[in-house]
């Protein structure tokens, strides 16, 4: 697990625990909040993992709970302080929306990821320069040219999780429009697809093209993403990327619609070798 993206699963690891913890006691949030002098909005953060701990807080709670054994409270102070480990996306700060820091951190610990996308190659599988030219659209007129190399900077980096030693199962659907739709120029496109086809003969790489030809299938609510992770007591999150914001859902029964969709997208389109197929024909229309 690398140290910034096992610090996020500690954090959930740890909301998680401290939420059974609570409810086996019969403690409302409210009372919880006011234990630590904070809100219950807070706590409800705290439970999903999406705030750092302070160990005066996590003592306070565990004293609420009823925690006294004391290699149980040691324990879970050890969490706490392994969860707000700062992680190396952090050093982008400056561009990087605080709502997708999250994702990066989960993206990093995950040991299986399975993807859908509509709209432009999936940001592990972009060239620089085709990264470049997603960046500089989304950002619209006036960017700042600095701003733009420090996103296409961040993309890069989140890219060496792919081959390093840790690397995740990367499962990944593109539909058709994603290939077809022009980002930069024609030599950029050109370098686009022939990465794909370089990148789908990765052993930990499973890449799926749903031809427009297929016609209506299971991704019609648009793109999304399944994360997997190692550890037994940590479920399924899927996350679904917003214009300004991301849902993260962990539910059973969201996760499992979501799973079967991906299911259903995998079988229906065609395999890694016809999918290379596919886009070595994309290639030579451009």
């Amino acid at each position: 697990m690398s140290p910034g993206g096992g610090s996020v699963v500690r954090r959930i690891l740890l909301g998680s625990q401290l939420r059974q913890l609570r409810e086996a006691r019969g403690v409302t949030r409210e009372k919880a909040g006011y234990s630590i002098r904070a809100s219950e909005s807070k706590i409800s953060r705290m439970e999903l993992g999406r705030v750092s701990f302070k160990a005066r807080d996590v003592e306070d709670l565990l004293t609420l709970y009823g925690v006294t054994d004391e290699a149980e409270r040691n324990a879970l102070l050890a969490l706490a302080k392994e969860a707000n480990v700062a992680g190396w996306w952090h050093s982008y700060s400056d561009v990087l929306p605080g709502w997708f820091q999250t994702y990066v951190g989960l993206e990093g610990a995950a040991s299986l990821i399975r993807v859908y996308e509509v709209q432009f190659v999936h940001g592990l599988l972009q060239t620089e320069a085709y990264a470049h030219a997603v960046v500089e659209r989304g950002m619209g007129e006036g960017a700042n040219p600095a701003d733009v190399d420090r996103r296409v900077a961040l993309r890069l980096e989140r890219q060496k999780l792919l081959v390093s030693e840790r690397a995740p199962d990367f499962h990944v659907v593109l539909d058709e429009a994603a290939l077809r739709r022009p980002y930069g120029s024609r030599d950029v496109m050109r370098g686009q697809l022939q990465h794909l086809i370089d990148v789908s003969e990765r052993a930990n790489v499973k890449l799926q093209v749903m031809p427009f030809s297929f016609g209506g299938h299971s991704g019609e609510s648009g793109a999304f993403t399944v994360l997997s992770f190692p550890e037994s007591d940590l479920s399924d999150v899927v996350y679904l990327e917003q214009l300004t914001s991301a849902l993260y859902l962990d539910k059973r029964e969201d996760v499992t619609q979501y799973a079967n969709a991906m299911d259903r997208l995998q079988s229906e389109s065609p395999d890694p070798a016809r999918s290379r197929d596919v886009l070595r024909g994309l290639l030579q229309l451009i």
